[in-house]
C-alpha cells in the first residue's frame, strides 16, 4: 500500500494509529508485530516512532529520540518499545536485536532495517519504506508473514486516509 505523508504532524498521527494496533498484535512464539523501518535522513522514521509510542500507556514516562549513539532505547511502556537505529552496524546484527525479537511483551521498533543482513529480519513484520515526493514524503507499507497480514488488514481501513491523499 503506498501512502502520502504531507508533514509531521501526520507522521505523528499515523505513529499514533500504528501503535494502537501494534501493541493490540502478536505473533506465533513472540510478541507484538515488529515495525521495520527504511528511508533517507530526515524522511520522518523517528517521529512515527514518536507518534506510535504516545498511543500506548505509560507515553508519559517516555522520551522518545534517536537512539543513534546507544543503537536501542527502551520506552516503559505497554508493552515495552524497544527502540533500535541500525544506522551504524551495517553488515552486523546487534545480540539486543534478536533478544528483543524474541521477547514476548516487547514492541520492536528497527529505523535503518536495511542495515541488517536479511537473514536476520524477523518472518512476521510490517515493513515501512519512505521516499521523497514533492510536497511530503510517500510511504509504502508491505506485511511480512500470517499476523502482521492480519494486522494490515485490520489497519486498511485507517490507512485509507493517507493513501486517498497520495491520489490527489
Amino acid at each position: 500500500m503506498q501512502l502520502f505523508i504531507t508533514d509531521a504532524d501526520a507522521t505523528l498521527a499515523l505513529g499514533a494509529a500504528l501503535g494502537e494496533a501494534l501493541a493490540r498484535s502478536t505473533r506465533t512464539g513472540g510478541g507484538p508485530v515488529p515495525l521495520l523501518l527504511s528511508g533517507p535522513l530526515g524522511a520522518g522514521k523517528t517521529t512515527l516512532v514518536r507518534g506510535l509510542v504516545s498511543a500506548l500507556p505509560g507515553a508519559n514516562e517516555a522520551e522518545v529520540s534517536s537512539p543513534s549513539f546507544n543503537i536501542v532505547n527502551v520506552y516503559p511502556t505497554t508493552p515495552q518499545v524497544a527502540h533500535f537505529d541500525l544506522y551504524r552496524t551495517a553488515g552486523q546484527t546487534p545480540d539486543e536485536f534478536l533478544d528483543a525479537l524474541d521477547a514476548k511483551d516487547v514492541l520492536v521498533v528497527a529505523e535503518w532495517i536495511e542495515n541488517l543482513p536479511e537473514k536476520d529480519w524477523p518472518e512476521e513484520a510490517l515493513h515501512l519504506v519512505w521516499s521523497s515526493v514533492p510536497s511530503g514524503r510517500a510511504l509504502e507499507i508491505r506485511a511480512w508473514g500470517k499476523a502482521a497480514g492480519g494486522l494490515f488488514a485490520g489497519l486498511a481501513s485507517t490507512l485509507n486516509h493517507w493513501q486517498k491523499d497520495f491520489a490527489r
